[in-house]
């Protein structure tokens, strides 16, 4: 996830390497509580939907079944999703499928973080305990070892330094599990919110004038091939800029209009979402779904490539 500095574990015999985080150029926050990394354009595939539904590690499962498996599977998380038992999938019934879905995945992202950083197991993470296990190659524990782009990675460790101090409450610089997660996903938190917005305006400003122009805005998201003509999809982001998000109309976007954009008031993904499943597959037009309608179109749902090598999917659903 784009939330946290991934960490790339050193294929070498050496027990003293040390872990080193990638530099990817997707590695901010996520704008808002997104459901999904993919774009959401059902003409092309329908990966958000998928994992909206599923959540990521489910959805990738799916795609290893057959299409006879993943109706199976599909029909018995319908039961569950049904959660008065009247043989229909309502909206609200929908909507608390899928904020249950991603509340999963953060809370399984956290119990594998906290894993990973808390050494001592009192469950807290300290800023010692997270940054010698992230950054030992910069703080004179491998001195030896020579990583290339030290000076980006110096950037790094500052940044998350910056953002642990502000999910960190009382300023103890030990981070409580509730503290950790706002670390790890401070889309999800408020208090976090400002943090949010000051990243992504770090990491579209290229020309350090802190704001955010229209070629910013779209190299962000898209980098032409040469001589490649414009997609349509750009020129429509374009159009979004300009009429949308650009709220002055000056031409650049500044923390303030950031803040509106990633963080609109009126905008919920999972509501959307919900009515977006409803609406594609309610063929009776009476805004809730029979099992029947949702596995005539389970491949929005969920999918499958259709393999015959389809395995046992291996996370139960009744703890929902």
């Amino acid at each position: 996830m784009r939330t946290l500095v991934v960490l790339l574990v050193l294929g070498i015999c050496a027990p003293w390497v040390a872990s080193v985080p990638t530099l990817e150029k997707k590695d901010r926050v996520h704008h808002s509580k997104d459901l999904s990394d993919h774009k959401h354009d059902d003409s092309k595939d329908f990966q958000y939907d998928h994992e909206a539904f599923l959540g990521k590690e489910d959805a990738k499962t799916f795609d290893q079944l057959t299409p006879e498996e993943s109706q199976e599977r599909l029909g018995k998380i319908v039961d569950k999703i049904d959660s008065n038992n009247d043989s229909y999938v309502t909206a609200p019934e929908l909507l608390a499928w899928i904020k249950f879905v991603h509340k999963r995945f953060v809370t399984e992202d956290v119990d594998k973080q906290v894993r990973l950083y808390d050494k001592d197991r009192d469950g807290s993470v300290t800023w010692e305990e997270y940054s010698k296990q992230t950054y030992s190659h910069l703080i004179g524990e491998v001195e030896f070892y020579d990583v290339p782009d030290k000076e980006r990675y110096r950037k790094m460790m500052k940044r998350d330094e910056r953002r642990f101090k502000q999910a960190d409450k009382n300023g103890d610089l030990i981070a409580t599990r509730e503290e950790f997660t706002a670390f790890l996903h401070p889309e999800e938190f408020d208090y976090m919110k400002d943090m949010v917005v000051t990243e992504t305006i770090e990491d579209m400003d290229k020309n350090g004038d802190g704001t955010v122009d229209v070629n910013e805005y779209i190299a962000d998201m898209y980098t032409p091939e040469a001589d490649e003509p414009e997609p349509e999809w750009v020129k429509t982001e374009r159009r979004q800029f300009a009429d949308h998000r650009d709220l002055n109309k000056d031409g650049k976007l500044d923390k303030s209009e950031i803040g509106h954009w990633i963080h609109p008031h009126d905008y919920d993904h999972a509501d959307l979402e919900a009515k977006h499943l409803i609406y594609e597959s309610d063929k009776d037009k009476d805004d809730k779904l029979t099992k029947k309608e949702i596995l005539d179109n389970w491949n929005m749902f969920v999918g499958s490539q259709a393999t015959n090598y389809g395995e046992d999917l291996t996370r139960r659903h009744d703890e929902f």
